[in-house]
């Protein structure tokens, strides 16, 4: 669990809550004490819908298979 000064936490909040995981715990501690828990909520939306990028154009290398180099003589 990562702790954090309160000083510090109110001085940067909004870098503080960006740099939350949903769900990870941040307690904040005063003069060495825990004061209080802060916890990120999970979002309320995916950022995509499953299928929206079926229209996009992709690129794939035509040897994106093929063995590598470094690996040629365990191949043999």
């Amino acid at each position: 669990m990562t702790t954090m000064n309160l000083e510090y936490a109110q001085a940067h909040l909004q870098e503080v809550i960006a740099g939350l995981n949903p769900g990870e715990p941040l307690v904040l501690t005063k003069d060495g004490e825990p004061v209080a828990t802060l916890t990120r909520n999970p979002p309320k939306s995916w950022p995509c819908k499953a299928g929206s990028a079926r229209t996009e154009g992709y690129w794939m290398a035509p040897d994106f298979d093929a063995p590598l180099e470094e690996f040629r003589e365990y191949m043999e």
